[in-house]
């Protein structure tokens, strides 16, 4: 065989995708409010394009109501909706809380989005800046306490240590030591500290309620959680009176007192999609007010084309943004038909739910959902992506009606089975409603359970409880002991 270069010639496959399509793609998976940004950048670039005034229409614009039966026909769809057959991209501090019987309350129905701090309020580090110019001895010591602050995470902890923020400034330890203490003076009271003990005792010191009980009670946070009661009140040197306020008084304590201020970063979630009750069944919209409307200034693009004469490179760059401005309004009208589709298979599919709440989710995938739409599962992943739905019971992100389901038994099978909110929701009940002299257990739920047609094993019972974040019968069995004190 002789070895040397040659020259051969192959055919073969690849999928190339143009700008065009990678700018589809992306415009499918943005929020309205990321769109908005996105259509703010277009408009800079491209002279021709102008926001229009955002109006409802009574036509083929405007989604007629959707009757239960007929809800994914009616998203008035006229042409072949944006599908793109490719494979989907995948996509607090622990602070130690002291309370063992973790598990937020709520009613059957999950709460929609929390929004937390007040819209326009200062930030925990807007707050704490104003303060240091009159609590900082000197301007050295207020610009390290500054620093500090900028450290501290959206609870209120410091989340550097002292030796790194001491070699990153440049300055002694003991100087990082000063300006702490200085935070850790500022209001909220708590703020600055290192972990949850430290956090609490800082409090107990501004109430004046830091003795030597109190300061062990608090270095042994662990024995709290765990409802040792006889070993702290050993430890404490304290009787069940003693001990019993004392605990009240740990109760009464912010372990995070910078969630009393707004997040900065975080804004308030606002719908993509807008779905109402109408005579026969639902109305559903795009948020119009998140949505501004591009058109084409064709009067403007003539005016240009006759200013530039016989200039060919003119004409050309003028040709090129009359192209990309018309792509850009079909791209995103195509971008609205598909997204109404989706939501109307979701309304559809999950129909008893907007009706009589979260005990009615269905187990509901991406595959069926495009099944049924015939598109691609790609293309419902980013459609639900990032994008949130306003209806009667709250607002939902649209990954959260796409939920894994249970078997069900009884009268109630129908074979579809149950999903996994619903579930979650029947053992929230269940728990919230146990008499705090029988706490239930594991298997106890899951025989309760199954008398609501739930058919589940005991290990997926204490899955789900975890991921609710509530505590076993033993933890729970503590936390009501403690809280009869």
């Amino acid at each position: 065989m002789v070895l040397g270069p040659r020259l051969d010639l192959r055919q073969s496959q690849s999928l190339v995708m143009t700008p065009q399509l990678q700018q589809a793609i992306k415009l499918l998976a943005l929020s309205n409010l990321e769109l908005e940004t996105f259509i703010g950048e277009a408009l800079e670039a491209n002279p021709l394009l102008e926001v229009g005034e955002v109006r409802r229409e009574e036509g083929a614009d405007a989604p007629e109501p959707l009757p239960q039966e007929t809800a994914s026909d009616a998203a008035g769809v006229g042409e072949a909706a944006l599908d793109i057959d490719q494979t989907a991209l995948d996509r607090d501090r622990d602070t130690g809380d002291w309370s063992a019987a973790a598990g937020s309350p709520g009613g059957e129905d999950a709460p929609a989005i929390d929004e937390r701090g007040e819209a326009g309020g200062p930030t925990l580090a807007q707050h704490l800046h104003a303060q240091v110019g009159a609590a900082a001895g000197d301007a050295r010591e207020a610009f390290v306490a500054r620093a500090l602050i900028d450290q501290l995470d959206e609870a209120g902890y410091l989340a550097a240590t002292l030796p790194e923020m001491a070699a990153t400034l440049g300055v002694p330890l003991s100087e990082i030591e000063r300006a702490l203490a200085v935070v850790q003076s500022l209001d909220p009271t708590g703020v600055g500290a290192r972990n949850l003990a430290e956090c609490l005792a800082l409090q107990a010191k501004e109430a004046d309620r830091y003795d030597p009980c109190m300061a062990r009670l608090i270095d042994n946070l662990e024995l709290v959680a765990k409802g040792d009661v006889a070993r702290l009140k050993r430890m404490c040197e304290v009787d069940d009176e003693d001990f019993a306020d004392m605990l009240a008084e740990l109760r009464g304590y912010d372990p995070r007192p910078g969630l009393r201020f707004g997040g900065g970063g975080e804004a308030a979630v606002v719908p993509d999609i807008l779905l109402s009750e109408a005579k026969g069944g639902w109305d559903i919209a795009l948020n119009e007010a998140t949505l501004p409307r591009l058109i084409v200034n064709r009067a403007y693009y003539l005016e240009l084309r006759t200013g530039a004469g016989d200039d060919k490179t003119a004409h050309g760059w003028l040709k090129d943004q009359l192209a990309e401005a018309n792509w850009l309004l079909k791209a995103l009208d195509q971008r609205a038909k598909t997204i109404l589709k989706v939501a109307a298979e979701i309304v559809k599919r999950q129909e008893s739910f907007f009706r009589r709440g979260v005990s009615e989710l269905r187990p509901l995938t991406l595959r069926a959902v495009a099944d049924e739409i015939e598109m691609h599962e790609s293309t419902v992943s980013r459609v639900t992506s990032n994008k949130y739905l306003a209806c009667p019971r709250g607002t939902f992100e649209l990954k959260y009606f796409f939920t894994s389901g249970v078997g069900r038994t009884g009268d109630g099978a129908d074979g579809e089975g149950a999903s996994a909110e619903a579930v979650k929701a029947a053992i929230r009940q269940l728990i919230e409603a146990e008499d705090a002299k029988a706490i239930l257990s594991d298997d106890t739920l899951v025989d309760l359970l199954k008398d609501k047609g739930f058919d589940l094993a005991r290990r997926t019972v204490a899955k789900y409880r975890e991921s609710m974040g509530i505590g076993s019968s033993v933890q729970r069995r503590r936390a009501r002991k403690l809280a009869a004190l």
